[in-house]
């Protein structure tokens, strides 16, 4: 019976069973004769060795672990004196943590004697491979922490971003969570929302409403103007500051349209536009103002 052996620098050969027996025999014969004299003291003095390096591993992970938590414990308080976002604070905790955790593992290695050299260039492959399978994740990523940096929304605000509107609900790190006046929720890829063009209708402290009324010809415009302002100055949620106009805007094929133009606390718009619209439609007739329809006039001439 034969078996391979591969040679170190040599192709594989076939040798006879006889041949491996041998090469056993021997191997047991050193072990038998060996001097435990001389291996036991060198057995001992390494395994103290190695003890020791053990402990001073442990020693450097536990100071390492104190030092990150005091690290992150000062960002917290940082954070929280200069009032940082909930979303962003969350991101560069872990993102420091986990960085910091990293390198004490690689100083523990490094201290029980192993070359972290191939372990951090395994790491780099994997992560460039995982970096360019995620690539998409990974622009999300990217633009959600623009997002939480540049602030161009906040939790609450109401906004159009992408083609859709509703309340901003949650910031996450690769999407924004936003719900519709209809209460559906919406997921916009934060790739998408960072670099598109953002129409925040809450972040500003006021807001000015328009309407736009159609009043017939012949019908007084001064006698509108003041019913209108009547409205205005009788209602507290109407700003004086700036003030509020009404004055015509152009001149229709059937009717005169006014342009009515007040400012609101952006809390207050939604409910001022829509009841207005209502009082505006009930009080100007009383007025003495019409609204008109569209209509045309047709002129027949009969030639005999």
């Amino acid at each position: 019976m034969f078996h391979l052996l591969q040679t170190e620098g040599t192709t594989p050969l076939l040798l006879p069973d006889s041949v491996q027996k041998e090469h056993l025999r021997k191997a047991i014969e050193k072990l038998v004769n060996l001097d435990l004299s001389v291996v036991i003291p060198s057995l001992l003095e390494d395994l103290i060795w190695i003890g020791v390096k053990l402990f001073i591993a442990l020693i450097f992970y536990a100071v390492g672990r104190w030092l990150i938590r005091r690290v992150v414990k000062l960002l917290d308080l940082t954070f929280e004196r200069r009032n940082v976002e909930p979303s962003l604070r969350s991101f560069v905790r872990t993102t420091v943590s986990v960085l910091l955790v990293f390198v004490l593992i690689m100083i523990v290695v490094q201290t029980l004697g192993v070359n972290v050299t191939s372990l951090i260039a395994i790491f780099s492959a994997a992560t460039l491979a995982i970096g360019m399978a995620l690539s998409g994740t990974a622009q999300n990523f990217a633009g959600g922490v623009m997002i939480l940096v540049v602030k161009p929304y906040r939790v609450g605000d109401y906004i159009t971003a992408q083609g859709q509107t509703g309340t901003v609900r949650e910031i996450k790190l690769f999407s924004t969570v936003i719900n519709t006046p209809d209460n559906r929720t919406i997921y916009i890829p934060n790739n998408a929302i960072a670099t598109a063009i953002i129409d925040n209708y809450t972040s500003a402290e006021t807001r000015r409403v328009d309407w736009s009324i159609a009043i017939s010809y012949g019908d007084d415009v001064d006698v509108a103007r003041k019913a209108i302002l009547a409205m205005f100055e009788a209602d507290s949620r109407i700003l004086k500051d700036p003030e509020a106009v009404v004055r015509v805007s152009s001149l229709g094929d059937s009717a005169v349209v006014i342009s009515a133009r007040a400012w609101v606390q952006t809390a207050d718009y939604w409910n001022v536009y829509y009841e207005y619209n209502e009082r505006i439609y009930k009080e100007l007739p009383e007025a003495g103002i019409r609204f008109p329809f569209p209509q045309m006039d047709i002129h027949i001439k009969n030639e005999q």
